[in-house]
């Protein structure tokens, strides 16, 4: 009998931490709350990069954007670096991956050939017989979209005509999709069953009932798209939050008279982009109408909402094969998002809490104590480090986290004292890094004499910039200091030292 840990790693998309019913009254997320009342919650937890690609490929490789190469949206996670499913494929694991990955761009070249990208990525012929290996997977089952966008296709896409589901492409945009415009009211017409969530969440439960039936033990992840924009859920779910009941925060004062020069384009009417480059996420006007932002709102807690139930069906299933008590489960996601918060929408090169902190929730039965919450700081670059602790696996050389094991079994303990939080999204036009240690927080860009520095405790909402305040300029000297020590003892060592000389 399979006595090794496994391990249950379910991600969502582009998900606030405050977007989970434990802590905010206005969602209901009953699943991801009973993970919360079975384990310990991590409350300072933060991403190594605000946007998909880089923190994915950290997940899996213990490493920082800088260090693996993958360090913006549009770039590629070498086949060449070292993964996790590497190391517990060699320790005798099952590893799958269902959902979204994101290693790869969706355009492939001659020196950088991506499976993630136009046509191979609607060639669904090759993706009947394309199970992996991947990235240290031995099982996937991918897709790409979210919501009706047009990059639909893959093993989704087979699914969806295995379901009986033969005019798929009515419910996704153009190219690959027959769709010609979007819905104004928000509402997608797509089936619930036919949702990607409910195939996320019957292919894990697929491997689930496979592993049991072999006994071996097993690192699954289920990887689920919402509630990433765009806005669109299938009813009843587009209309299950009221969006009068909808809070919109918006700018403070003049607060970004104080930040950085993307902050101010942000709340420019039509603010010139050319000189900071085409493909920069978040570096544009984020101006826009107050009440059609509640509606957004209302269906994002809704697409929420709509993934935890499918979260509670893959928890259901793992407690249904007696499965739950030799599984340490890791909900959390790759970074957060803006709904107005200081006047932002979506992601950018904007380093406030409301993007890079995570919600994070690990369990355990019966090690892991119940219903606990931590105040330790967490990067999600220690995550292959903590797993493979976990399952009493040595963690590769080269590696750059470090093993939250013991602040997870003891949640007052904790393993770190900085984080940092890296965004190059563009050579030479943004490049921006954050570094995190006690109540303070210090953001510094390249090319620019502006920077950030926050006092979390008196100023948890990050609205009152001292970066060039008198009263804080030993205090930013101090962590600029610090900053520099963090950058170097974050350097992975890729060769281990086998003689003195």
């Amino acid at each position: 009998m399979n006595k090794k840990l496994n391990v249950l790693f379910i991600t969502s998309d582009q998900q606030h931490f405050e977007t989970i019913g434990k802590f905010n009254p206005k969602i209901k997320t009953p699943n991801i709350d009973r993970l919360i009342d079975g384990g310990v919650y991590m409350n300072r937890a933060y991403t190594v990069n605000p946007t998909c690609t880089p923190t994915r490929a950290s997940w899996i490789t213990g490493k920082y954007p800088s260090q693996h190469g993958a360090w913006s949206l549009g770039t590629k996670l070498m086949e060449s670096e070292h993964t996790l499913g590497e190391d517990l494929h060699a320790a005798g694991y099952e590893t799958a991956l269902i959902g979204k990955a994101h290693f790869q761009p969706l355009k492939s070249t001659e020196k950088y050939p991506s499976l993630e990208a136009y046509p191979l990525l609607q060639d669904l012929d090759f993706w009947k017989d394309f199970h992996g290996p991947f990235y240290g997977f031995d099982h996937v089952e991918l897709a790409r979209n979210h919501t009706n966008e047009a990059h639909v296709g893959q093993h989704y896409a087979i699914w969806l005509e295995e379901k009986g589901c033969k005019n798929w492409r009515e419910y996704f945009r153009e190219p690959t999709g027959t769709m010609t415009k979007e819905s104004p009211k928000l509402h997608w017409d797509i089936p619930e069953e036919f949702h990607y969530d409910a195939w996320i969440a019957e292919r894990t439960n697929a491997m689930l009932e496979k592993y049991k039936k072999e006994d071996k033990p097993f690192f699954l992840w289920a990887s689920f798209f919402d509630p990433h924009p765009d806005y669109y859920a299938p009813s009843p779910w587009d209309t299950m939050y009221d969006p009068d009941d909808m809070e919109v925060e918006g700018l403070f004062e003049d607060e970004h008279l104080r930040n950085s020069d993307f902050h101010r384009l942000s709340q420019e009417q039509h603010p010139d982009v050319a000189q900071y480059g085409k493909w920069l996420h978040g570096v544009h006007s984020h101006l826009c109408d107050r009440e059609m932002l509640k509606k957004q709102i209302a269906v994002y807690y809704g697409m929420v909402s709509l993934m935890d139930k499918y979260i509670g069906k893959i928890l259901d299933k793992l407690e249904e094969l007696g499965l739950a008590e030799n599984t340490l489960i890791v909900f959390t996601t790759d970074h957060g998002h803006y709904y107005g918060q200081h006047g932002l929408i979506a992601k950018g090169p904007f380093m406030f809490d409301d993007l890079i902190k995570v919600p994070f929730v690990a369990r355990l039965d019966g090690k892991i104590p119940a219903g606990s919450k931590s105040d330790a700081l967490f990067s999600t670059v220690d995550f292959m480090q903590t797993v493979l602790d976990f399952c009493g696996i040595p963690a590769p050389d080269g590696v750059a986290g470090v093993s939250q094991k013991e602040a997870l079994l003891h949640p007052g303990e904790s393993v770190r004292d900085w984080v940092i939080c890296e965004h190059n999204h563009e050579r030479g036009k943004v490049n921006v890094r954050t570094f995190i240690k006690g109540k303070y927080k210090i953001s510094v860009y390249l090319n620019q004499s502006r920077g950030e520095l926050f006092d979390l405790e008196a100023d948890p909402q990050e609205h009152y910039n001292r970066f060039s305040d008198p009263q804080y300029e030993h205090i930013k000297s101090r962590l600029l200091y610090e900053f520099i020590e963090a950058e170097m003892e974050k350097e992975p060592l890729f060769m281990p030292r086998i003689i003195n000389a």
